[in-house]
């Protein structure tokens, strides 16, 4: 006789398929914000890094314009 615990459940299958679908585009959404902090960090460092050493002869970088809003 086999044991009824060590069938396939079709459903559990649906289930954790799902989860881990979840569970992956969530890893991956906060391994991306991560990655974005890390590297805005490291700018702002490097900046105020240069302001320490040279003062006020590093040139800024330019401000983005906003796009103008089509009528």
């Amino acid at each position: 006789m086999s044991n009824p615990w060590m069938k396939k459940n079709p459903f559990m299958s649906l289930w954790l398929s799902g989860a881990h679908r979840i569970a992956g585009s969530a890893r991956s959404q906060v391994a991306a914000e991560t990655k974005r902090q890390i590297n805005r960090t490291l700018e702002q460092a490097t900046d105020e890094n240069l302001k320490h050493w040279f003062g006020t002869a590093v040139a800024t970088r330019p401000k983005t314009k906003a796009k103008a809003r089509k009528r």
